[in-house]
């Protein structure tokens, strides 16, 4: 990895993470998996004791004021083991917290940070909607001043976390101007009057991760709790760059691990007389799935690094992004092919990889949208992708 050798620290923190998740969380991943079962509070709470629901945030805010790279490297070696129990991990160093962190106001960080560090609120991050998905400036959820308060009116869809988390930053429209002018966020308490949860998704993977819709009706908070007002979309997505950084750590766990159980596999498994290993095709097999993990790793690290103190670069964050999604499909693919039959049973864990990589692929934007915010990185330009009679 020439020039993004990790530290002493750093190696030390990884080792601990990976004996975590091999000694608490791989044996229950399985069960988990097929019962769709949520991260037990108790895990929570051990993963805040172990510092790793704070690895980013600021010490003055009960952190650990670590760097993304660290959080990055913990989060992977937990997600090869146990996605579920990762994506706590991911949500409360990657996630919507660092918008309080780079944009919220002095006296919401002392609020919401130290609380998300100790596992004592959870707070998930709401975009989609119905019809605005990869457009996400289609959003129709509205919010209005009145007062002190800001009042809140419309859905939210594909919440991961949702229902189970106890905060959620939610964007939403704050002015009539189209588009992203007129976008914002502000923080919404589920246990807030008017705030209601359709029923957890049955989804092919992501299972323990609950995803349900999200219902506002006159929900009323604080306007204290207004993170970023009308207007404050790039600043929003600047920062949803670090969860992209994560989204694709996701991924690279997924290929890692479809790595290592396939390499493990062939140098037992025997046909022909002799272990799979000694034949060719299963050499070139191995090899294309090593490369592919470690040019995700590199893509992953120099953006992470890159980023220093402050938000990562759109370019280096698709790149990233986007090959580390299908690598995790096509890697989990070829351990699956490795296997045999028995990679498409549940025992060996292959099919459970691959239904998670589609997964990732999707959340956080397509493959399809980093390509075109990659090419309006390169030619410093965005691209119109709505015809001409229906532009906002």
């Amino acid at each position: 990895m020439l020039g993004f050798e990790l530290s002493p620290e750093q190696q030390q923190l990884r080792d601990l993470a990976r004996d975590v998740a091999l000694d608490v969380y791989a044996p229950r991943a399985a069960d988990w998996d097929l019962n769709r079962t949520p991260l037990p509070h108790e895990e929570l709470k051990r993963l805040a004791d172990l510092g790793f629901l704070g690895i980013t945030i600021p010490e003055q805010y009960g952190g650990h004021g670590g760097t993304l790279l660290d959080a990055l490297i913990v989060q992977e070696e937990i997600a090869k083991e146990n996605r579920q129990a990762a994506f706590h991990v991911f949500e409360s160093n990657v996630g919507p917290c660092r918008v309080l962190e780079f944009f919220g106001t002095e006296e919401q960080r002392q609020r919401y940070l130290p609380q998300v560090a100790s596992g004592d609120i959870e707070m998930a991050i709401g975009i989609s909607e119905p019809d605005a998905g990869s457009a996400a400036t289609d959003m129709k959820t509205k919010a209005r001043i009145e007062g002190d308060e800001v009042v809140i009116n419309g859905s939210k869809r594909w919440i991961s976390n949702g229902g189970a988390s106890s905060h959620y930053l939610v964007y939403c429209r704050l002015s009539d101007a189209p588009g992203a002018k007129g976008i914002g966020a502000v923080i919404v308490s589920a246990d807030a009057e008017g705030v209601s949860f359709g029923a957890s998704e049955k989804l092919m993977g992501f299972r323990g991760i609950p995803s349900a819709d999200i219902y506002f009706d006159d929900v009323r908070v604080p306007i204290s709790d207004l993170v970023v007002e009308a207007g404050g979309f790039r600043k929003l997505f600047g920062v949803f760059s670090i969860e992209r950084l994560g989204n694709a750590t996701m991924s690279l766990a997924i290929g890692q691990a479809s790595l290592d159980r396939t390499k493990a596999y062939v140098a037992e498994r025997q046909q022909f007389g002799r272990p799979l290993i000694e034949f060719q095709s299963v050499q070139m097999t191995l090899a294309t799935m090593a490369m592919q993990v470690e040019a995700s790793r590199l893509l992953i690290y120099r953006a992470a690094v890159n980023a220093g103190d402050g938000l990562p670069d759109s370019y280096e964050t698709s790149i990233a992004k986007c090959f580390a999604n299908e690598m995790a499909k096509q890697v989990s693919d070829l351990g699956m092919q490795m296997h045999g039959g028995n990679g498409y049973t549940e025992e060996y864990g292959l099919e459970r990889l691959h239904r998670d990589s589609h997964g990732w692929a999707i959340a956080g934007g397509t493959p399809a949208i980093q390509r075109v915010r990659i090419a309006s990185e390169m030619f410093g330009r965005s691209f119109n992708q709505r015809p001409e009679a229906i532009q906002r």
